[in-house]
């Protein structure tokens, strides 16, 4: 049986809007017999794993053999050329597609590999990994991520096109091309992102969507009957259809053409097929989307396919002779880019240069030179505010630094003056706006960084950073040299209430892997944490204040103290005070009045815990000698964790509930962030 949903429909299948490709080579019984290959290479890696999705592979093999052979513009030898075609798979599940297609098209997978799918130390995991396979442009499964990762990277496409491209000189011009699912689509981050795309009028941007009417417990008309066709037409998209996916790759072709030939919108190819297509039993229904379909299944497949049932990861001579021809005009195709790039160097060294430094990901020389510095005499500043200075300090010196907010940059002190908005067709403009799309905003930054060449920061207050988490998560798994500005870092917000206070998000970012967090105490140490989230090669947040901070007195290095996560900002044996951010002032007037008592305390500022920790034992006794026990911690934040700073003898002073609405300092002040509580503490402890 096969279990289809009928959806709502407006309007006839558009396949003539541009004239037929009609210098196109025929479609023959070898690409055909391509097609089965990559179908099988997918399903019997699965079977073999006895894990994994073999469904989509089957139905979507014809469109990613299309777009891979006759339209998408790559090298295997050339993996990270700059002015590459990109292609993302948004269904990660269905990752055996992909990696068959990275076999055949010689991207170093191996047979062997393939038959290592999903197994451990394998360079074919369960869903698609940047930076682990050659080939992969992002990291994808949780559904929806690849829609806007895409987007991201037709907006570096398009800025890099606007900053390097010359009249006689077009050394930047591609498209970004992405396989989408049902599942991609029922996600609100694909409505966030296709909104953006057609706001930005992205022409270049083309997803093909497996319309296959399937999902892991039954046909998807179960929850999703959405009209498609018409959701994205109203945000400005450019739709074709494509009746028959299994088998029709003809249509296939003139679809990705006329996609191609529309460069004023993004384009949404609807392209119905049948999941698991050719398997006797289990085609068209839900048992073949996340389970191998078993040894007498895939004999029927291999029949019904007129491939020997026997024959297990096999590719015929004939081939995988198709495939070396098709990837010859891979090489000639960057060979002609390196020709017209040499010509570019010759007539632009300077732009040539600065092209291969952005996409190297290395900095101007002397960038941080005129970062501004505060004395301790100058009136307090909230971090926030410093970090706007900040960042536009850096934006004068760094061409490919570029921001983007969720409808707040007023508040969050994010906008590069003089900068410009974006704008999607020219692609000029270094202001971003996302309207109120965190999520969206996140995973296109995510798409902007896998792409290269474009440095991102994105901005909004703290508490939202739960609509965020999602993609920082896969930017931190990526790796991805992501930076985010948290304003409005806790309960000092004041009067907006519980609801915008931040109480439990500093720990919940902490523990998560590969993502700096850095929550500065005044102006100098925002300087510092810039400075690091600009030279690492990983997620870094910035947690700043909305109020306005005394700038610290200290004779410490500040930029050296918070690169190692921790420093001493004012020396004492008698006990420790550990704080972060706008409680580290707090804890220095705590120190004036211990002093009062004849009590020599130590304060250590910790912007960063997993910087701290990253560093030596040594410097570790340095900053917290284990001689002194008598210890609290001082964080306007849940508590949970600080026991391995203070000890078992040691105590905490921070929030472990909701917050309140009244003026800033008013909700401090009734939660206890006060100096004389940071003293009863110590000395009672």
């Amino acid at each position: 049986m096969i279990e289809r949903c009928h959806l709502r429909e407006s309007g006839d299948p558009v396949l003539n809007e541009a004239p037929m490709n009609t210098t196109r080579r025929p479609f023959s019984d070898l690409d055909r017999k391509a097609v089965n290959t990559i179908r099988l290479l997918a399903v019997d890696a699965v079977e073999k794993a006895n894990s994994g999705h073999p469904g989509l592979p089957l139905g979507a093999a014809p469109m990613a053999y299309v777009l891979w052979s006759r339209h998408l513009r790559h090298s295997a030898n050339h993996a990270q050329w700059l002015d590459r075609d990109r292609f993302v798979l948004s269904p990660g599940h269905g990752s055996a597609l992909i990696y068959s297609l990275l076999h055949v098209f010689g991207y170093g997978v191996s047979i062997d590999d393939m038959k290592s799918f999903r197994q451990w130390g394998s360079k074919t995991p369960g869903h698609p990994e940047f930076g682990h396979t050659s080939g992969i442009e992002a990291t994808t499964g949780p559904l929806g991520q690849g829609t806007a990762n895409v987007v991201g990277m037709a907006v570096a496409e398009r800025m890099l096109s606007h900053r390097f491209n010359r009249e006689d000189h077009t050394v930047v011009d591609h498209f970004t091309y992405a396989i989408v699912s049902d599942g991609d689509l029922m996600e609100g981050i694909s409505h966030e992102a296709a909104a953006l795309a057609g706001h930005w009028k992205l022409g270049k941007l083309i997803y093909l969507y497996d319309a296959n009417d399937i999902c892991l417990d039954g046909p998807t008309c179960m929850a999703f009957t959405d009209d498609v066709r018409t959701r994205y037409e109203s945000c400005g998209w450019h739709v074709l259809q494509v009746n028959d996916g299994n088998n029709d790759l003809d249509a296939l072709d003139d679809a990705i053409t006329q996609a191609k030939l529309e460069t004023g919108r993004p384009s949404l190819i609807i392209v119905k097929t049948i999941i698991a297509f050719g398997a006797p039993k289990k085609a068209g229904t839900s048992g073949a989307h996340g389970a191998p379909l078993g040894a007498e299944e895939v004999r029927g497949l291999k029949q019904a396919l007129g491939v020997d049932p026997d024959r297990i990861f096999a590719v015929d001579d004939d081939v995988a002779a198709h495939f070396a021809a098709i990837r010859q005009e891979g090489e000639a195709a960057f060979v002609a880019w390196e020709r017209k790039h040499a010509a570019y160097a010759k007539s632009e060294p300077d732009l040539a240069r600065q092209l291969d430094d952005v996409m190297a990901g290395r900095l101007p020389a002397h960038w941080d030179a005129a970062l501004p510095v505060w004395k301790s005499t100058e009136k307090p500043v909230a971090t926030r505010t410093a970090s706007g200075k900040i960042l536009n300090a850096i934006a004068a010196a760094v061409p490919e630094f570029i921001g983007g907010d969720a409808d707040l940059s007023c508040s969050t002190k994010t906008s590069i003056t003089g900068g410009g908005s974006f704008d999607g067709v020219t692609g000029s403009g270094r202001n971003i706006h996302y309207g109120v799309r965190e999520h969206a905003m996140t995973a296109i930054q995510n798409g902007i960084a896998y792409h290269g060449g474009v440095r991102a920061f994105t901005s909004t207050f703290f508490v939202f950073s739960d609509y965020m988490r999602p993609a920082v998560r896969v930017a931190a798994l990526s790796k991805l040299p992501t930076i985010y500005v948290w304003t409005h870092d806790s309960v000092a917000v004041g009067e907006d209430g519980p609801t915008h206070q931040p109480v439990e998000h500093l720990m919940a970012l902490r523990v998560m892997p590969g993502l700096t967090l850095l929550r500065p105490a005044d102006a100098n140490e925002t300087r510092a944490a810039w400075r690091v989230a600009m030279q690492s090669t990983h997620p870094v947040g910035l947690v700043l204040s909305r109020q306005d901070l005394p700038i610290l007195k200290t004779e410490a290095d500040v930029d050296a103290g918070v690169t190692r996560g921790a420093y001493v900002v004012a020396p004492g044996d008698d006990g420790i005070i550990i704080a972060t951010g706008s409680e580290v002032s707090v804890a220095m007037e705590a120190r004036k009045l211990l002093a009062e008592r004849g009590m020599h305390v130590r304060v250590v500022s910790m912007p960063s815990w997993d910087l701290f920790e990253a560093q030596d034992p040594a410097y570790h006794e340095i900053v917290l000698p284990s001689a002194i026990t008598r210890r609290v911690s001082v964080e306007a934040g849940a508590t949970f964790g600080w026991q391995r700073f203070v000890g078992a003898k040691g105590r905490m002073l921070g929030i472990d509930h909701f917050g309140a609405s009244a003026p800033g300092e008013i909700v401090l002040l009734k939660f206890g962030f006060t100096a004389e509580r940071v003293v009863s503490l110590l000395a009672d402890n």
